[in-house]
């Protein structure tokens, strides 16, 4: 499990960007190799932080970008700055989605992926919205899985998940399936030894990380959001995917 810590205060953006990127290729060389050779993506975390952030790490060559909330998502994506400089930047929602918040959330400019669908009803209602928008694309989508099986968390049951993946691939064809989304324990005891939950080697191919590319988050100039979002504490937050 990695730390979040101050690397991008004192080093720049840039120098946490490679440091991230070398260990999770660290990790991706100790994976079992009879797991699929499948280059993680590394999504960059840059909820609270200013458009000016994202823009520096994309100048290093990062394209995948993650929020947790969908005004302050709307709001940065929709930054002159990030459109003119970011022409390919790739944004990933990562939040809790309420289902009013969904037409909002697909008019947001280049939305590439959503990682939280947790109901056979906002499958539906996603589907619809991005119809609607007439996107020659499909919505790339994970459902979310709790794994951990902790009442704070959103996400299904595991025993729920086959029958949500199957109505979205049979009923929901503006929306293409991609991966499993899950959330570890976050309390772990690691006298145990390492959290399984947060270990890239078992086979992850989306690596969410944010305070140690961008600096520790100030949440007192955060401007007001959802409310009922989620706030994903976790150094490092894994999903499974493609």
């Amino acid at each position: 499990m990695w730390r979040a810590g101050s690397m991008s205060a004192e080093l720049g953006v840039g120098f946490a960007l490679r440091a991230v990127n070398e260990r999770v290729q660290q990790a991706v060389a100790r994976r079992p190799r009879d797991l699929p050779a499948i280059q993680p993506r590394l999504v960059a975390v840059s909820k609270t932080k200013p458009a000016d952030m994202v823009i520096e790490a994309y100048s290093h060559g990062q394209r995948t970008f993650g929020e947790n909330y969908v005004q302050e998502l709307l709001e940065k994506a929709s930054n002159p700055k990030i459109l003119s400089s970011c022409p390919e930047i790739k944004w990933h929602f990562i939040g809790h989605l309420q289902k009013q918040n969904v037409n909002k959330l697909m008019a947001v400019p280049n939305l590439f992926m959503l990682e939280t669908v947790d109901s056979v009803k906002l499958a539906d209602k996603v589907n619809s919205s991005w119809q609607k928008k007439g996107s020659p694309e499909r919505l790339k989508v994970m459902v979310q899985v709790n794994t951990s099986g902790e009442e704070s968390k959103h996400g299904l049951l595991p025993s729920e998940t086959v029958a949500v993946v199957e109505h979205i691939n049979a009923n929901c064809p503006s929306l293409e399936f991609v991966g499993l989304m899950t959330i570890g324990s976050f309390g772990h005891d690691f006298s145990q030894g390492p959290n399984p939950d947060f270990q890239i080697e078992a086979g992850s191919t989306n690596v969410r990380v944010g305070s140690t590319i961008f600096g520790e988050r100030d949440y007192s100039k955060k401007p007001a959001l959802d409310k009922s979002a989620a706030d994903l504490k976790a150094p490092v937050e894994v999903a499974q995917g493609h």
